[in-house]
């Protein structure tokens, strides 16, 4: 009989799973005993490290005070209005508003249907497509699975979100025709600045600055799906701020408790805002159960304070150049094929003859964490937290499993 947990992103099949029972720092231990150095920051969020008591003591006062209440009108709660305002004043997006979610998932969906229905209250009801780029993730609700561009995460779930297109992920020729021959109907480009889960792929020079140009150009909403990049792992607060270009939407999630609490949202900026406050008898008919969970914006009120107390914005430009650094190193050295990556994220584009899986399993055995992305990308994105010593533990492990 199989385990009644039936896992994310595995196989169906499987029994056995490697389970983690402690964290500390960049530190991990599973219930045989063995440190494993997380690579990881576990899925892409962990920027504070694992372990932190404050952390838990805060929302321990929170939980023992009120766990929390509806967000729904007409309540609100104290946490969810602090952290708004905190997350606002971070970020590049002046005179936003905050719409909190519970996953980056349902930050995509929130931004998609918000870009679509701002168009609406414009009094242009005819803007529906939304156009994403290949390679994109964009988590896997049905608007975001809609919005993948990474095929297999599509494929088998019948009949998607309509007016959904991608563009091929660099060509900004192609994205351009697309939006002239279809001007009048679109509501919204959406894309990652730098794509993460789909193989670690920073923007080609100018091409962010181009999205924005053809949004402007066509009356189309501009959406950054920041769940990956927000929060300093580029070394600014956001990529919108690392890379010049400032968004209509900005969906966030993963770092933003380094994962001690689900949380996410959607900066809303002002074009969009214009729209939906302009009827004063407009009722916003979208949020979830958990929508400003109060113990939850707690976490996140803690977590952005340790990440400006501890510097870590600078700590990922450091982390950052000692990760790149050591993996051109091995490319250089033909150990693979090539790096890639910006900020504190990075991954080793690997040769022919090479295995992500097989490179990520011994890696596993000798004490350290990579995510294996296909056949040929193995991808690094560890706690801001990680010591250099660590750091180099980790390529060191890495490049032993790399010469196998």
């Amino acid at each position: 009989m199989r385990p009644a947990f039936l896992h994310p992103f595995a196989s169906t099949t499987r029994e056995s799973f490697i389970r983690i029972v402690r964290g500390e720092g960049a530190l991990l231990w599973d219930s045989d005993g063995n440190e494993l150095i997380d690579g990881m920051a576990s899925l892409w969020y962990c920027a504070i490290g694992h372990g932190r008591r404050e952390m838990a003591d805060a929302v321990h006062a929170q939980m023992t005070t009120l766990e929390t209440y509806s967000c729904f009108d007409p309540f609100t709660n104290g946490p969810a209005e602090e952290l708004a305002e905190r997350l606002v004043a971070l970020s590049p997006l002046e005179g936003a508003r905050v719409f909190f979610t519970d996953s980056g998932s349902e930050s995509v969906d929130t931004a998609m249907k918000l870009a679509r229905l701002a168009h609406v209250q414009a009094g242009h009801p005819e803007r529906t497509l939304i156009i994403s780029r290949t390679r994109g993730y964009h988590g896997t609700n049905y608007g975001g699975t809609s919005a993948q561009g990474i095929a297999p995460n599509k494929a088998g779930y019948g009949p998607l979100v309509g007016d959904v297109v991608q563009v091929p992920s660099d060509d900004i020729e192609a994205l351009a025709t697309l939006m002239k021959e279809r001007s009048a109907e679109i509501a919204a480009v959406i894309t990652e600045p730098l794509q993460g889960a789909g193989g670690v792929f920073p923007p080609t020079e100018n091409y962010l600055q181009g999205l924005r140009r053809l949004c402007d150009q066509h009356r189309a909403y501009l959406i950054f799906d920041e769940v990956i990049t927000g929060f300093g792992r580029l070394g600014s607060w956001f990529a919108a701020q690392h890379y010049g270009v400032t968004p209509d939407f900005l969906g966030f999630a993963k770092a933003v408790t380094s994962g001690y609490q689900p949380l996410g949202g959607v900066f809303v900026g002002r074009a969009p805002l214009e729209a939906l406050e302009a009827d004063p008898t407009f009722f916003l008919r979208h949020g979830y159960t958990y929508s400003g969970h109060a113990s939850v914006c707690v976490a996140g009120l803690k977590n952005v304070e340790i990440i400006e107390r501890e510097g870590l914005l600078q700590r990922a430009t450091h982390v950052g150049a000692r990760l790149g650094a050591g993996l051109q190193a091995l490319a250089a050295d033909g150990i693979i094929d090539h790096a890639r990556g910006d900020g504190a994220v990075w991954a080793a584009g690997l040769k022919p003859d090479q295995n992500a899986m097989a490179i990520r399993d011994h890696m596993l055995k000798n004490g350290a964490i990579v995510r294996a992305l296909n056949t040929d990308t193995n991808t690094f994105c560890p706690p801001l937290v990680i010591t250099d010593d660590q750091l180099d533990r980790l390529l060191d492990i890495f490049a032993t499993a790399a010469t196998r």
